[in-house]
């Protein structure tokens, strides 16, 4: 007996035509499997089956700026505060500054946020005024000495505020928040 071949149009003996068809049925099936796998590996790697996927961290600055005394001190429009009954006058967070008791209507929150890597931060500023936040090795004082603790020196990574180009381009004006800017890198 003997078995028409399909794919080149001759016949071939019935054990040669079923042993092509096996190695064919074979072939499919191993395509098949190898296609399962590598779907269930792509699945696997799209992060639905990590124990600790990265996540999404915000950061909020707030504060209480004055409109009249910063307006007057540091030109029009500089303070923004639309809170109803709340601000600080600058001479007031200089003075508490100099104190060592930093005005608690000027914060980030949370205080501290720990990411990893892969992960997203945001940053929003409800507050009246620009802030900037910027990347530094170790976390100290600001760019203005005034307002850092007493004996706490400007972080080199903030040395010369906004003239200094790493800390510009973090500024966060009122009302506004980072550029989604992808994940953390560290």
């Amino acid at each position: 007996m003997s078995v028409k071949d399909k794919r080149q149009g001759r016949t071939i003996p019935e054990q040669e035509g079923r042993r092509t068809m096996m190695q064919t049925t074979v072939a499919k099936f191993g395509l098949l499997a190898g296609g399962l796998v590598f779907a269930g590996g792509l699945m696997f790697a799209g992060g639905t089956h990590e124990e600790d996927p990265p996540s999404l961290a915000q950061v909020v600055a707030l504060d209480e700026c004055d409109p009249v005394t910063f307006n007057a001190a540091l030109g029009p429009g500089f303070c923004k505060n639309v809170a109803l009954g709340a601000s600080t006058r600058l001479s007031d967070l200089f003075e508490k500054a100099a104190k060592g008791t930093p005005d608690p209507g000027w914060d980030f929150e949370p205080d501290t946020v720990s990411i990893k890597k892969g992960s997203t931060l945001t940053v929003f500023d409800q507050g009246g005024e620009p802030h900037t936040f910027t990347e530094v090795a170790q976390f100290g004082g600001g760019f203005l000495p005034v307002l850092n603790a007493p004996g706490e020196e400007t972080v080199p990574e903030c040395a010369g505020g906004f003239s200094n180009v790493a800390v510009a381009k973090t500024r966060i004006l009122q009302g506004s928040q980072t550029p989604d800017h992808g994940s953390v890198e560290r």
